[in-house]
């Protein structure tokens, strides 16, 4: 009994031996086959286990990364400034390695990932990002007037709650810098507050464009172009995937409709529970697509992975169709499981107005026909007044065609000392205020650094207010008390109990401007 063990081990070592040699004698017609290299195929389902754990792990830790990046654009970003790229040497890359797999020259510098944050507060946990993309063009610049639309309408809670990024994708330290410079002079208060964030590349990220292959008929030139977008948008969704809810891609030369923020809010939120890829909120191309940030990592891979292949639309449309289609079906079957996947609102919300296309020698007329004209100014019933400026209004657009809920009123250039005074025949008690300067086609021609005052009634109680050492009332002249001043082109408030009944309000420009000045909206609330 203890020898069978042994004996049963040897028996079925014999067998084994037998069983091979049995089956190696059968003749076959390429000869006898070579045994499986093992160690080879242990060594190529590691690599498959690696290369698949980054394509499935990496994007997730962008969200780190992106974190200890606006730390740092915390601590040493100054709205201030305008830094070169260089100075940015401390920042992080915010792609990890699968971003090799697809652009493989990145691994030539160490610096090829490290985003150029020009002016920027690291806001984040907004409702709504907003990527703009920007690149040097031929003839024109729509930018200023770009981001003049955006910011026009917003109320003061909305720009708390919202976040405009601008990449200007470009590689030319003097050109982004001037961009930067722009940007500042014109929407300091905007950077300051965090609103506004303006970042550029690294001079190494883009690959060589030389060598790509011409294909769908399109010219060397188109072709460069289409890869260059594919990655400016995927470095801008990248960039801001964990700041806000929500990610809304447009152009640097559109038009935004008056209340456009709060109509995409509602829209978004009522849409909330359907399991949507993005929303469209204008029919032109990749303009006005909102997307959930938690789904711009595998929207980014894709575009990457794909980015010498195909137009940036045509590779949207094909994130659609990996999802939802059955090749089994018919294309009817899989457009209505597409149209799933995105809802429309209507009308549009951002107009394209570029004429010239960022591809050079390209004239871009393309027009949203779902966009409404946009009104140039907001009526309102305002209590009777007697109307007198010192600015001189440009044709028919003038002060009293304004109040009366007509037309906007256009002036001049204003200097130091211009006004707009409202007189009521008979003192009248006095709620609340609106005056909007600007509108959505003149966005720059607004009041700027000008005072509301308002005229009591009640002399002695006017007097009392003044010289009352508690009082944060400030006199102006000719018995006006300085109770506001406009902010973005917009004054509005209370006008508190102590000063009613009110005679009349004024408004008074403090230093002189270098634009016209447009007043579109009056509201006197009683």
């Amino acid at each position: 009994m203890k020898l069978f063990p042994f004996r049963f081990v040897c028996l079925l070592a014999l067998g084994c031996f037998v069983s091979v040699s049995w089956i190696r004698s059968f003749p076959g017609d390429e000869g006898p086959v070579a045994p499986p290299d093992l160690q080879m195929l242990h060594e190529r389902l590691v690599l498959a286990e690696e290369l698949g754990g980054k394509v499935s792990k990496d994007l997730s830790s962008v969200l780190e990364q992106l974190r200890n990046m606006s730390k740092a654009a915390n601590g040493s970003t100054s709205a201030e400034a305008v830094k070169e790229p260089a100075a940015n040497s401390s920042w992080q890359p915010f792609l990890q390695p699968n971003i090799y797999l697809y652009m493989p020259h990145l691994r030539q510098h160490p610096d090829s990932l490290v985003p150029n944050v020009l002016l920027g507060r690291g806001r984040r946990g907004v409702s709504i990002v907003v990527g703009i993309p920007t690149v040097k063009r031929e003839k024109q610049s729509y930018l200023v007037n770009t981001l003049s639309s955006l910011l026009f309408s917003l109320t003061s809670s909305q720009r708390r709650d919202l976040l405009v990024v601008v990449f200007v994708a470009e590689t030319n330290s003097d050109y982004v810098n001037s961009i930067g410079d722009t940007i500042r002079n014109n929407f300091l208060k905007e950077v300051q507050s965090g609103l506004l964030e303006v970042v550029s590349p690294s001079q190494f990220y883009y690959p060589d464009f030389s060598s790509l292959a011409e294909t769908f008929g399109d010219s060397k030139d188109r072709v460069k172009w289409r890869t260059k977008q594919n990655l400016d948008f995927s470095f801008l969704m990248l960039y801001a995937q964990d700041r806000g809810t929500y990610y809304v891609q447009l152009e640097d030369d559109v038009v935004a409709k008056a209340g456009y923020y709060s109509d995409m809010k509602t829209f978004a939120t009522r849409e909330e529970s359907k399991p949507w890829l993005y929303l469209e909120f204008s029919q032109l191309g990749f303009i006005g697509k909102m997307f959930r940030t938690r789904d711009l990592p595998m929207i980014a891979e894709f575009f990457l992975m794909f980015h010498r292949d195909k137009p940036i639309d045509w590779l949207l449309d094909h994130i659609l169709w990996v999802k939802v289609c059955n090749p089994e079906k018919d294309q009817k079957h899989c457009n209505g499981q597409k149209a799933l996947l995105k809802q429309r609102y209507k009308p549009s919300l951002f107009q394209h107005v570029g004429l010239h296309s960022s591809l050079p020698g390209k004239l871009q007329i393309l027009k949203d026909k779902d966009f409404e004209k946009q009104t140039l100014y907001q009526a309102h019933e305002n209590p009777t007044a007697e109307l007198s400026s010192s600015m001189k209004h440009y044709q028919q657009h003038s002060l009293d065609r304004l109040y009366r809920g007509q037309d906007f009123f256009w002036a001049l250039t204003p200097v130091q000392g211009d006004y707009v005074l409202l007189s009521f025949p008979r003192p009248i008690r006095i709620s609340g205020y609106l005056f909007r300067s600007g509108n959505i086609e003149t966005g720059r021609d607004k009041l700027y650094n000008t005072t509301v005052e308002v005229l009591a009634s009640n002399a002695s109680a006017r007097h009392k207010l003044v010289i009352d050492s508690s009082s944060h009332f400030k006199e102006s002249d000719q018995g006006f008390i300085v109770i506001g001043k406009f902010e973005n082109g917009v004054a509005e408030g209370e006008i508190e109990e102590a000063l009613q009944p009110v005679s009349a309000l004024r408004l008074v420009v403090q230093s002189n401007s270098d634009v016209w000045a447009v007043l579109s909206e009056v509201f006197i609330q009683v």
